[in-house]
This record gives structure tokens, sequence and C-alpha cells, in this order.
């Protein structure tokens, strides 16, 4: 799905800095160059991160360069963006590993064949004691306390390392070294996007333009998508998983996934949202269809459609999943133990959580007690169900 300029610099926008200024920028015909760049550290993306990712494409397919930046030097210093205290650094092998992974997803939205990939190691390996002073002092100890969670970190008397108020500068100076037009990140990088936008100017280039776009809440209509949360849709996730994780969304957050993460035309986009507001149609139908365009981008249209039959036999007509993965159990375990190690719940508090709100099921039946066990079937095997999405056989080892 192509959309027009217009819709670009509109559907899905948080901020741009400055709008009238990127335009002008577009007006002049000249190829922009877009820059994006990664921790990797975190290199396992989600529907959420891929919302800044979808719209470089949007940008390439106007015929503008992608600058992808691979932050392997600064991954050893650690993004302090929403951070509360410091990270811990990666190491070289560590750094390259996670890159590959961050890649393949990556290039799963953004055509590769068009896209400059550049390593922090190019130029900050070549950097001497006098650069570093050099960028230094273009920022001042001010201008770094306007990042909020400098702020309160120094305000609550927790340690607050040079090197990691180095960090935004650092980035700053990726824009300098690729000569970049605009960078893209979350509203949550605004920060560290303007630094290199305020080096540039204080260097005397042509500042880059900021192009932020919304974070995406999580399934569970929460602000916050997380990984502890449980209300992620990983990339690497299953079709079957991502359409089944999509159909739980809650109905407040429809709207923003239909604007941000959907390769859905605007218009039905905005009937489709104007139908919600008015309750003039099932949510659920709404979902199927997100659902489906959110398969496509990251399989393809074949398998969206197989995920939406399987939802359909095992969600509607209350059949069991035509796939599940087995577990072995050797001996009895208890079923909080049991959740973790299935992969149902990501600690023990939430797997209690689940069984409170009376979501496990053996065979069928409710689990109510924190502290019962599950034993190894007799014979045959056992049906362990954690709502109406996740599925996995027991089988005695």
């Amino acid at each position: 799905m192509s959309f027009s300029l217009d819709e670009i610099l509109a559907r899905g926008v948080a901020e741009i800095i400055t709008a009238a200024e990127l335009r002008a920028r577009i007006a002049e015909g000249k190829p922009l160059r877009l820059k994006m760049g990664f921790d990797p550290s975190r290199p396992l993306l989600t529907i959420g991160n891929m919302v800044g990712i979808r719209k470089l494409r949007q940008f390439q397919e106007l015929g503008h360069q992608v600058i992808l930046i691979v932050g392997d030097w600064t991954a050893q210093i650690g993004d302090p963006s929403g951070k509360d205290e410091t990270r811990k650094m990666l190491s070289y092998e560590q750094t390259q590993e996670n890159a590959r992974t961050f890649m393949d997803q990556f290039f799963k939205v953004v055509d590769k064949d068009k896209t400059e990939v550049r390593w922090q190691s190019e130029w900050f390996g070549k950097f001497k004691l006098d650069d570093v002073f050099h960028l230094a002092k273009t920022f001042t100890l001010a201008d770094m306390f306007e990042h909020e969670t400098f702020r309160k970190r120094y305000a609550a008397g927790q340690p607050l390392t040079l090197i990691e108020l180095m960090y935004p500068a650092l980035q700053a100076y990726d824009s300098i070294a690729i000569d970049a037009d605009v960078e893209f990140g979350g509203m949550d990088q605004k920060f560290n996007i303007l630094a290199g936008r305020q080096l540039q100017e204080r260097r005397g280039k042509r500042p880059q333009q900021v192009f932020l776009v919304p974070l995406l809440p999580g399934t569970d209509g929460n602000a916050k998508m997380g990984k502890s949360l449980g209300n992620t849709i990983d990339v690497y996730d299953t079709p079957n998983d991502i359409f089944g994780k999509v159909m739980s969304i809650a109905d407040s957050a429809l709207p923003i996934y239909l604007t941000v993460a959907s390769d859905l035309p605007s218009n039905e986009v905005e009937a489709y949202i104007r139908e919600l507001q008015q309750g003039s149609v099932n949510p659920r139908d709404i979902k199927m269809k997100l659902a489906s365009d959110i398969v496509t981008q990251f399989h393809d249209a074949a398998a969206a459609r197989d995920a939406e039959q399987e939802f359909i036999r095992v969600f509607s007509k209350r059949e069991l999943p035509s796939e599940m993965e087995t577990f072995d159990l050797s001996a009895p375990m208890s079923i909080v133990d049991l959740l973790v190690a299935i992969k149902f719940a990501p600690s023990k508090s939430q797997a209690r959580q689940l069984i409170q709100q009376g979501g496990v099921k053996l065979n069928e039946m409710t689990i109510t007690a924190l502290d019962e066990q599950i034993a190894p079937p007799t014979e045959g095997e056992a049906i362990l169900s954690v709502g109406r999405r996740k599925f996995i056989r027991l089988r005695r080892a």
C-alpha cells in the first residue's frame, strides 16, 4: 500500500520539528538522507518498534535514502532514555549478533537494497581525546538537564555518570557523520534526536528535521508495551500468534493500531474509527481486518488467510488448535512453576495473576488453587490452556 506525501506527514505522526521545513526540503526535489539508529542491546522488535520503521519505508517509496545506524559503539554505554539506572555494557560479539537479529526484522519492512547501513565504530573508532573534548564543549550541563530522566536521577541522588551525559552528544554526532536530513524515532527519543539538530546548528550545518511517531500501547490498552506485561505483538511471532494477539487488542486501543500499525487505506481507517465511535460496528469485525493486514506485513497474504481460518476454527468453533507444542513432565510440578517453564507467563507473579483471573485450564477444567500440583498424565496427553489463545500438550516424560 503506497501513501501520498500528505498522508505520510499526517497519519500516525506525533510531532514533526518542523513540518514546514520538512515540506520545503522535500519540495527541493533532492533525495533526503533519513536517519534511524538502533541500540543493539535490544534486538527483538515488537510492532510498536516498527511504527517508525514503517515511516521510513513510506519515505523510501518516495525515493528518499534510508541510513540505518548500528549503535555498536554507544551500546558500550547504554541509552539512558527513560531509564532509572545505568545499563550494563555489551561486548563486541554481543553487538554483532544483536545487530544481525535486528536487521533481519528491520528488512521485513524496509527495502534492504535501498538502505545504507552504517556502524558507529566507523567514526567513533577513530576518535581522539581532542575530538571528545570538541564534542563535549558543544553542550552544557543545562542542555543535558533538560532531559527529564537525567533531572530525576540527579534530584533523587542516584548515580549519573559523565559517560551517560555524553550519550546524547554521541548520538547527535551520528547526524554529523552521515549528514542527516531527517531523523526518525519514537516520542521517548525526542531529546536525543533534538540534540542532533542542535549540534548541526552549532556547527554551522543545516539542521536535521525531527520526525517523531507515537508509542503504541500494549494489546491490553496499557500505555506501555512490554515483555514483562505480556502485552506485546512481536515481529518474530508466528502468523497464528500475531493474528490471535491482534484479536485480543483492547477495543479502546483499536483506533491507534489501525492508524499507525496497519497498511489499510486511510479512508477505510477513518471509516472504521467513525463506526467504532458510533457503536455501529462490532469491534471484532474490524480486528479481523487489522489482524490479516498485520500478518501480511510480516509474513504474507497466504499466511494471513491460514491464520484467519485457524482463529475461526479455534475461537469461534471452540476447537483445539491444529498444531500445539508438547511439554514433557517427568515429575509433579506446581502450576505456577509450570506456567513460567512453558513461557505462558513471564514471571511467577504473572502466573499467579492468570490463575486468580480464572484463565488457566487443564483439560477444560479451571485451575483455582495457586499451589496446585500438575502431575504427568498417567496415559495419553493432557491439554493445558491459558485464555483462548495459548495451548500446550502435557506428556509424561
